[in-house]
């Protein structure tokens, strides 16, 4: 089946500004819920009823689409598309305060991606891509870093707050830091896109679940970034990127690192 993924990139685009409003509208009366996985992985009635909000709309659009979202909301189709979503990447920062989030909404046929969109609401920045067709953002071509030496990098570091992840980055985080320019933690959605706008030179992430990373690993690809992981193939389990130049040393080191 084919699908029109200008219109696609531009429902999606439209959803993750509305639902980023509502996320600014209702932080200072946002309700938590009881933690999913573990005490760290927190959820509230904002992340709910942006993902209903989304989810929602394209059922109405393409009602035969299947979803996947990270709140429940998914369900099965036939068409071959599905939508991977997740309403807010980064709840800890949005709840807290303390650092960014996204809207993150991916359109997948069969098991390529085809289209996504990254929304920033505090920045006002919409990232987006389609397949072959380049990276945007707010509608300006992207390019990735032009890959200084590891030495002067700055590296984006995502990792899911659990007890055995949270060790398994500080391994990593032990080798890597004297090696790098610095490093920042953020949502794995932005280090993604930060990647395709050059902001970082590169990054890596630790078990990730595949709403997390779908969309900004659209964008980062389609802005020139290298992804991969253990292997040549990124993972949610092990995503490194980075610029063509600086990757093979990036990813030796995270490899070493992580074992």
């Amino acid at each position: 089946m084919k699908r029109d993924l200008e219109a696609a990139r531009e429902l999606a685009a439209g959803l993750a500004v509305r639902a980023g409003r509502l996320q600014i509208e209702r932080r200072d009366t946002l309700r938590m819920g009881a933690p999913k996985a573990h005490a760290n992985d927190v959820v509230s009635d904002v992340d709910i009823a942006s993902e209903r909000l989304i989810v929602e709309a394209i059922h109405e659009a393409w009602p035969e689409d299947a979803t996947q979202a990270e709140e429940g909301h998914g369900r099965a189709g036939g068409s071959g598309w599905t939508w991977i979503i997740d309403p807010l990447d980064g709840t800890r920062n949005y709840v807290s305060r303390t650092g960014p989030w996204s809207v993150c909404i991916a359109l997948y046929q069969g098991d390529r991606p085809r289209m996504a969109v990254v929304h920033d609401p505090a920045a006002g920045e919409t990232f987006s891509a389609i397949d072959t067709g380049g990276a945007l953002l707010n509608g300006e071509p992207l390019t990735g870093s032009s890959g200084p030496p590891l030495a002067e990098a700055l590296i984006g570091v995502s990792f899911q707050p659990n007890p055995q992840t949270k060790q398994r980055a500080g391994r990593v985080l032990r080798e890597l830091l004297p090696l790098c320019g610095d490093i920042r933690r953020i949502p794995a959605a932005l280090n993604l896109v930060y990647q395709a706008a050059g902001r970082l030179d590169g990054g890596l992430a630790l078990d990730t679940k595949l709403w997390d990373i779908a969309a900004g690993a659209l964008i980062a690809r389609e802005a020139g970034v290298t992804l991969g992981g253990r292997g040549p193939d990124f993972s949610t389990e092990l995503t490194i990127g980075a610029a063509p130049s600086l990757w093979p040393e990036l990813a030796a080191k995270v490899r070493a690192a992580d074992l």
